[in-house]
């Protein structure tokens, strides 16, 4: 399960999102300025305010880091 945190206004969360969907990668889109539950889960697991945060199966990769995403989900660039 991946699940990625973001907000509608963040450049690099829209990057990442197109990335993922491109790659057919499925995801889960969670908007953290919807609900301040979401907000408060996504600090919890990455200590960070900001985003994107990326939780694929309990690893955490905070921004659109390609190289970690990619040796993660174990496809090619």
């Amino acid at each position: 399960m991946i699940k990625v945190y973001s907000t509608p206004a963040c450049a690099y969360c829209v990057t990442l999102k197109k990335f993922l969907t491109e790659k057919g990668i499925e995801f889960e889109n969670i908007d953290v300025s919807e609900k301040e539950e979401s907000l408060q889960e996504m600090v919890d697991k990455s200590g960070q305010m900001g985003v994107p945060v990326i939780d694929i199966d309990g690893q955490i990769i905070i921004g659109f880091n390609k190289e970690k995403i990619v040796k993660l989900l174990k496809i090619s660039e």
